[in-house]
């Protein structure tokens, strides 16, 4: 079974940084994506990045763009999502989650229905 294992998340400063990991395994052969998602309180989850397997394609929200950078160590099978210029709109828990494809073709999406697994979350706070 695919297992995600989320890390990183903590208390910091507006204008801070933080870096999220999230460790994956149990991946069979099919290419997959790796997305990172937040939900804060009283809100909907909503879809922050995601990072293809096969051809490290990136998607963003616009509220995130220029600020978050998703990548991926394949050989560790980790996905970050280095986070600078954090506001406190940013405050929620942050969850990883991955998406099996049909082929690498797939198309992209950042809308949570769409994502087959899921970790658990780690919580960032971002004081004023």
């Amino acid at each position: 079974d695919v297992q995600l294992q989320a890390s990183g998340g903590g208390l910091v400063q507006a204008g801070g940084s933080l870096r999220l990991s999230c460790a994956a395994s149990g991946f069979t052969d099919s290419d997959y994506d790796i997305g990172w998602f937040r939900q804060a309180p009283g809100k909907e989850r909503e879809g922050v990045s995601s990072i293809r397997r096969s051809d490290r394609h990136t998607l963003y929200a616009d509220s995130v763009k220029g600020r978050f950078t998703i990548s991926t160590n394949n050989a560790k099978n980790t996905v970050y999502l280095e986070m600078n210029s954090l506001e406190p709109e940013d405050t929620a828990i942050y969850y990883c989650a991955s998406r099996i494809l049909y082929s690498s073709n797939d198309y992209y999406t950042l809308r949570p229905m769409r994502w087959d697994y899921w970790g658990q979350g780690t919580l960032v706070t971002v004081s004023s």
